[in-house]
C-alpha cells in the first residue's frame, strides 16, 4: 500500500511542477510568438486527428453505426457550429442529437 501513495504523489508532483513551469513562463511568451502558434497548431492537429480516428475507426457502441451516418451527424455538428457563432456547446448538442435521431430511425 506504500507503494501506491508514492505513485500517487509521484504523479501529482510531476503534474503541479509542469503547471508550476507553464506558470513561469506564461508571462514570458507573447501569445502571437512563433512558438505559440506552433504549439497552437500542434494542438488542432491533435484533435482533428482524434475526431478523424473516431469517425473512421470507432470503437465501442459508435462502431456499430455506419459511417454515413457519424460523417452526417458530423456535419450537422459543423453547420451548427458556424451558425452558432462558433459556439461548442451547441455544436455537439446538435451532432449528439442527430446521432441518436439518425439511431433512431435506422432503428
Amino acid at each position: 500500500m506504500p507503494e501506491l501513495w508514492l505513485i500517487v504523489l509521484a504523479s501529482a508532483a510531476a503534474t503541479y511542477l509542469w503547471r508550476g513551469v507553464g506558470v513561469l513562463l506564461s508571462g514570458r511568451i507573447s501569445v502571437e510568438s512563433e512558438i505559440f502558434n506552433w504549439i497552437t497548431c500542434v494542438a488542432y492537429a491533435m484533435v482533428a486527428g482524434l475526431v478523424s480516428r473516431i469517425l473512421v475507426m470507432p470503437t465501442g457502441m459508435l462502431a456499430h453505426t455506419a459511417l454515413v451516418d457519424r460523417l452526417a451527424a458530423c456535419a450537422l455538428a459543423l453547420v451548427a457550429y458556424h451558425l452558432s457563432r462558433r459556439n461548442l456547446l451547441v455544436a455537439v448538442a446538435i451532432g449528439v442529437g442527430a446521432m441518436m435521431a439518425i439511431a433512431a430511425v435506422r432503428g
